[in-house]
């Protein structure tokens, strides 16, 4: 199973990462090219294995340092168990420093990266309605940048966005393009006059503009605040920072609650016993009625800390136990 990240847009809105069969057509034909002297300078591809999942998934990241700093989308790393990056022609191991799932942001750092060209980071304050844009990215998952064009047409725009585990999301302040998104897509730059305005993160499929599928972006000021506080390791409620704790269960999407549907062998969850059809009530002494809710909790945890959690079996029976979750995936 292959996958072009993860997110999915709800109502009218359908993120770059899921949306699929968007025509070339309906936009200007992206561009093949990738010379230093186009605007894909500092811009890579980021390729994800999910071995939980069985699969793969691809998307784009901004260069901020010459040392291999990479910008992207979370939801473009999340559930990855490896992540690779590709930067004109060489393959970088990656690690995920830390990410805000709330906010849509992820920063990585390429192992043994010296001497990459960096991205022009812009001013996303000053952009306004109607200025021309670029967007840049692995349009498709193909591992080759392309790039479209259109225009800016809306700004502090509000959108909800859902993954495929059920979860919702609202992301703010968000900047509207005509520019044709595709899959594969997020995490890569909004480009005003040859600089970083935005992270392109989502696209529409509910309406159409001017003849282009309308399109979103994080405005850059917004994620480079977050990736300074995730390089100073500060954690917050929103910002997570370092490896993260790995419960080993995947919830069932379809019960109300957070009922198991698949326990990974050999992790904390089935070291202790849970199996699928299992209700978890509550994880660190914090009441538990989502994914979302065990999601937050497993966040505040460092890997290897020790965690309660109690739960409700097949047969109705109260369980617990402490566990000590591993490293696992971004969330």
């Amino acid at each position: 199973m292959n996958r072009i990240e993860r997110y999915a847009v709800t109502g009218a809105v359908l993120a770059a990462a899921l949306v699929v069969g968007l025509a070339l057509a309906l936009g200007r034909a992206r561009g093949a090219d990738a010379s230093p002297a186009t605007p894909r300078t500092g811009v890579v591809v980021v390729k994800t294995n999910l071995a939980y999942e069985d699969g793969g998934a691809a998307g784009t990241g901004i260069v901020l340092t010459s040392s291999g700093e990479v910008l992207t989308n979370n939801h473009v790393i999340r559930g990855a168990t490896s992540v690779r990056v590709v930067d004109a022609g060489r393959t970088y191991s990656a690690r995920v420093v830390g990410y805000s799932a709330t906010k849509d942001i992820a920063v990585l750092q390429l192992a043994n990266a010296h001497g990459l060209k960096t991205a022009s980071i812009g001013d996303s304050s000053t952009v306004r309605v109607g200025q021309s844009v670029t967007a840049v990215g692995n349009a498709g998952g193909t591992g080759y940048l392309t790039t479209v064009t259109g225009r800016v047409t809306g700004l502090g725009r509000a959108i909800t966005v859902s993954d495929d585990q059920g979860d919702t999301n609202r992301l703010v302040g968000m900047i509207q393009t005509s520019a044709p998104l595709q899959p594969g897509d997020s995490g890569g730059p909004l480009l005003h006059a040859g600089r970083v305005v935005g992270i392109d993160s989502a696209a529409s499929t509910g309406f159409q503009m001017q003849g282009a599928t309308e399109g979103f972006a994080i405005p850059i000021d917004t994620a480079v605040s977050l990736a300074r506080q995730i390089e100073a390791g500060q954690r917050s409620a929103t910002v997570h920072v370092g490896p993260t704790a790995f419960l080993g269960v995947a919830l069932s999407t379809d019960e109300p609650g957070a009922v198991v549907a698949q326990v990974v062998p050999n992790s904390a969850a089935d070291n202790a016993g849970i199996q699928p059809g299992d209700q978890i009530t509550a994880a660190g002494g914090r009441t538990i009625n989502s994914g979302t809710d065990l999601q937050r909790v497993l966040l505040q945890v460092s890997p290897g800390s020790p965690l309660t959690i109690p739960w409700t079996d097949g047969y109705g029976e109260t369980n617990s136990a402490t566990v000590r979750p591993a490293a696992g995936p971004p969330q």
